[in-house]
């Protein structure tokens, strides 16, 4: 598929540095939350190793998805980036599930004020994985990978449950042992949060992998497709996304009159120019139709 190899190295390097940090993180924050006595840094900790488990996903997910079309799979692998998506938000889903059970338990139970070194694990942890969210978004938006914008969600959720955390554990340390909870009820108000993200990122992959009408490149193509010599009328068009690219199956309207051979030079026109001023366009089956006479 054309520029799909060297893009999704790239991602891949983007994933293997956030794999990297999630593990590294993960280690730190089950360590301070175990010696700091902190509820809401052990579910932080538990959210980081569930990124890393996703962060595998993704990166299996790029790596299928970057194989060229063959006998079997003549549309590419491009799907697989949204099967990797939806496994990600499955996981991000358990993860907020237990987070949550976890916070239920700690409120039952009675619960010591968290150590005051937890905050600054918390504010390293909250700036390098906004940092990796922020890096992440933009690769993503550059590429058009919907997987690699799911592994950048992973970090923001990350650094939410961080910053929930964070709030608990200072009021738990200004209350005293009264406000002991509040670390509890900021690990609860965390797996709310995941539990949230999770649910926006199953949207895309489903349509995606539903074969939903891809919108966003429909009024760019329309417009590129008109524009070509001998082109009357845009009639029809679809698109449906797999992983960086785009399928479409376009109607053409031209003059009545001409001949078989000038209305098939007039869709490799077509075609050309949409794989050329839109690259992510992998293919697109044109149909010429007769319409009104082309007007000059």
């Amino acid at each position: 598929m054309p520029g799909s190899r060297n893009p999704s190295r790239k991602l891949r390097r983007w994933v293997v540095a956030g794999s990297i940090a999630n593990l590294t993180l993960a280690a730190v924050k089950l360590t301070a939350g175990l010696i700091g006595q902190s509820a809401a840094l052990v579910a932080d900790a538990i959210e980081s190793i569930t990124d890393l488990v996703g962060s595998l996903v993704v990166w299996s997910g790029l790596l299928y998805s970057a194989r060229p079309p063959d006998d079997d799979h003549p549309y590419g692998h491009g799907k697989a980036e949204a099967l990797a998506t939806l496994i990600v938000a499955i996981l991000l889903f358990s993860a907020g599930i237990w987070i949550g059970l976890d916070a239920i338990h700690s409120l039952r139970t009675p619960h010591p004020v968290p150590e005051p070194f937890t905050l600054i694990v918390l504010l390293a942890v909250i700036a390098t994985k906004e940092t990796f969210f922020q890096l992440l978004r933009r690769a993503a938006g550059r590429a058009g990978s919907t997987v690699l914008a799911a592994e950048a969600l992973h970090h923001r959720a990350d650094a939410i449950t961080s910053l929930a955390a964070l709030v608990g554990i200072s009021v738990a340390l200004i209350g005293g042992p009264a406000y002991a909870a509040a670390d509890a009820w900021a690990a609860l108000l965390a797996s709310l949060l995941v539990l949230y993200n999770a649910f926006n990122l199953l949207r895309k992959p489903f349509a995606e992998l539903l074969d939903a009408n891809a919108s966003e490149i429909l009024a760019p193509a329309r417009a590129v497709a008109a524009a070509v010599p001998g082109v009357v009328r845009v009639e029809k068009l679809r698109a449906r996304r797999s992983g960086a690219h785009f399928f479409l199956d376009m109607h053409l309207h031209v003059d009545p009159e001409l001949s078989v051979a000038k209305g098939h030079a007039i869709s490799g026109h077509v075609r050309a120019a949409l794989r050329t001023q839109l690259p992510r366009i992998a293919d697109v089956l044109i149909h010429i139709e007769p319409g009104p006479p082309a007007t000059t």
